[in-house]
C-alpha cells in the first residue's frame, strides 16, 4: 500500500536551529493520525513542510508518492491551520461563501463558480452538519459552528487527504465531543486519511488509529494503547506525565 504521506530523514532549521532532526514517519491510506509534543516541539513546523509552505534543510517529504516539490495536485488534500477561526468577526462573509471559498483552486483563473461547485459546497455543509446555516453570516456563529465551517471548506474539493493543526483551541466540552465525533466519520465511514495535531490525550486514545510524539525527534509512534504510556508522556514532555483518559461530553 502506496503511503500518502511519506517523510525520510527529515531535518530542517530556523535561524540556526535545529527545529526537526531526523525525522521519518509514513501516513497510510485510512489512517487516523494524532502528531502529540509540547509547545514548540515542531508539530506545526512538520505540517507545513509535509504542504509544502516550507522547505526542508534535507530530506525527502512524498505525497501520494510524488516528491512534494513536484507535488501538484492540492485538490486532493484539505487543509484547516491553526488559526482558521481567528479573523475579524464583522467580516461580512456568508458560510456558504466562505466554503464556496475552498473550490477556487480547482476553478482557476477567471472562471465562476458553476453547478456543481454548487452542489459541493451543499455537500460538504450537509457533511459537517451546517446546511441549515449557509446563508448566516461566519462571524455570527460560536467557535464550534465556525470550526466545522472551516472543515467544510477543506473537504469541498473532496480531498483525500484533511490535515488539521490543533482544531480544537477555543471549542467547549460539548463542541469537542461533537467535533472528534465528526472527524471520526469522516475517517471510518468516508475513508478520509486525517492528520491532527493535538494536546488532548484523552480524544486521542479513543479516536485516532496512531499517534506520532514529537520534541525535535520522533520519539515513538505506533497505536495510542501502546504510545500513550506513562513513560513515553514522560519522554516527550521531559517531565513526569501521568495521562488521564477521559469521555468528553455526551448528552
Amino acid at each position: 500500500m502506496k503511503p500518502v504521506v511519506e517523510v525520510r530523514d527529515l531535518f530542517f532549521s530556523y535561524g540556526g536551529e535545529l527545529i526537526l532532526e531526523g525525522i521519518n514517519l509514513s501516513v497510510l491510506p485510512g489512517d487516523f493520525l494524532a502528531l502529540m509534543g509540547p509547545n514548540g516541539s515542531g508539530k506545526t513546523t512538520l505540517i507545513r513542510l509535509v504542504l509544502g509552505l516550507l522547505k526542508p534543510l534535507s530530506g525527502e517529504i512524498r505525497l501520494f508518492g510524488v516528491p512534494v516539490q513536484r507535488f501538484r495536485q492540492w485538490h486532493r488534500i484539505g487543509y484547516v491551520p491553526q488559526k482558521a477561526t481567528s479573523f475579524d468577526t464583522r467580516f461580512p462573509a456568508t458560510v456558504e461563501e466562505v466554503v464556496l471559498s475552498g473550490r477556487f483552486g480547482l476553478l482557476g483563473p477567471g472562471r465562476k463558480p458553476g453547478r456543481e461547485d454548487r452542489r459541493a459546497v451543499e455537500e460538504a455543509l450537509e457533511l459537517v452538519g451546517m446546511a441549515g446555516a449557509r446563508h448566516r453570516v461566519i462571524g455570527c456563529l460560536s467557535g464550534g459552528q465556525q470550526q466545522r465551517v472551516f472543515i467544510a471548506r477543506a473537504l469541498v474539493g473532496r480531498p483525500e487527504l484533511l490535515v488539521l493543526d490543533e482544531p480544537v483551541v477555543g471549542l467547549d466540552s460539548r463542541a469537542l465531543d461533537s467535533f472528534y465525533s465528526l472527524l471520526e466519520h469522516l475517517n471510518r465511514d468516508l475513508g478520509i486519511t486525517l492528520i491532527t495535531v493535538t494536546h488532548d490525550t484523552g480524544a486521542v486514545a479513543q479516536r485516532v488509529s496512531r499517534v506520532a510524539c514529537i520534541n525535535r525527534r520522533l520519539v515513538c509512534c505506533g497505536a495510542p494503547s501502546r504510545v500513550l504510556t506513562a513513560a513515553n508522556l514522560s519522554r516527550l514532555y521531559g517531565a513526569p506525565v501521568r495521562r488521564v483518559v477521559h469521555s468528553h461530553w455526551e448528552g
